[in-house]
């Protein structure tokens, strides 16, 4: 989900609809994953934008 958010929308977008640091400061998938797995705030406001971004809505 995250590597395709970051291929579609690139970091920069995907800080902007979902401002966290590892986002917006020296982004990568790694440290994305490891601040996402402990804040389940923050990974329900990813997976918001991957459903809106992809449109998967009952898929």
């Amino acid at each position: 989900m995250l590597v395709r958010l970051e291929k579609e929308l690139g970091w920069e977008e995907m800080a902007k609809a979902v401002p966290i640091n590892c986002f917006s400061h020296e982004p990568s998938v790694k440290s994305s994953l490891k601040f996402l797995r402990r804040t389940p705030w923050a990974r329900e406001k990813v997976e918001r934008l991957y459903l809106n971004a992809f449109h998967v809505w009952g898929r």
